[in-house]
């Protein structure tokens, strides 16, 4: 199973390169926070990174913002083909975003905290085109780098696909687990930020370079005996 890789927290125009080069499926600009993200951008460098990808690789707004008109009007004006509503929104926030979005996809984030995320993933899926499993700490939605209950995104993904919604693994997602991520999860797509960065927070070529191509080559018949990702 080949499963696309999304390369999220692009701040500049070498981590963009990077990204590319590795063969990422889409790239992620976080702009319109509401807690702790060093990789966040005005929306000004936002649409000039974003304005560089080409063709066929999917850009991706992801944001905290919980007003749906803010949402898409920072979606307008980064440029991008699809919103990743990553803060803590209500269903009818989804809804609206999702009507006024001039036909982009949709990603709707859910926090796994424990099993009460199967009902909100239940919930976010009928109201957007796929739903991103992520970890979160007190101040932080995402970048955490750390990795969550495993068997809880796997129990998700097997209730969604009935529904026909794909799932992208977030979370603490790196070249070294990625591939045990994907056999134990078999999410649609995995994510990654913290996990292919240096020291200093820019992009990692070499990292990058072996996160996408475990993702887009997992290695067939691997199995495990654990049951969680902590």
């Amino acid at each position: 199973m080949t499963v696309r890789a999304k390369i999220c927290g692009i701040r500049s125009e070498d981590d963009l390169g990077i990204a590319l080069a590795a063969g990422a499926d889409a790239i992620g600009f976080i702009s319109g926070i509401t807690h702790l993200s060093e990789d966040a951008l005005d929306v000004e460098r936002a649409a000039a990174l974003s304005r560089l990808a080409p063709p066929f690789v999917t850009r991706v707004l992801v944001t905290h913002l919980e007003d749906a008109a803010a949402i898409v009007d920072l979606a307008d004006r980064v440029g991008v083909d699809a919103i990743q509503v990553h803060g803590l929104v209500t269903i009818d926030t989804v809804r609206e975003v999702r009507k006024s979005a001039g036909g982009r996809k949709i990603i709707e984030a859910v926090h796994v905290t424990g099993p009460e995320a199967m009902d909100i993933a239940r919930q976010a899926a009928a109201n957007c085109d796929a739903v991103l499993l992520d970890s979160r700490t007190a101040d932080r939605l995402g970048g955490t780098g750390r990795t969550h209950d495993w068997s809880v995104s796997a129990a998700v993904v097997a209730a969604l696909r009935e529904l026909g919604c794909p799932v992208i693994l977030a979370g603490g997602l790196g070249p070294d687990n990625v591939a045990d991520a994907i056999a134990r999860v078999r999410p649609f797509a995995v994510d990654v930020n913290s996990g292919v960065e240096t020291a200093t927070g820019d992009k990692d070529p070499d990292a990058c370079a072996a996160f996408v191509a475990a993702a887009q080559n997992p290695p067939r018949g691997r199995t495990t005996v654990r049951t969680h990702g902590v």
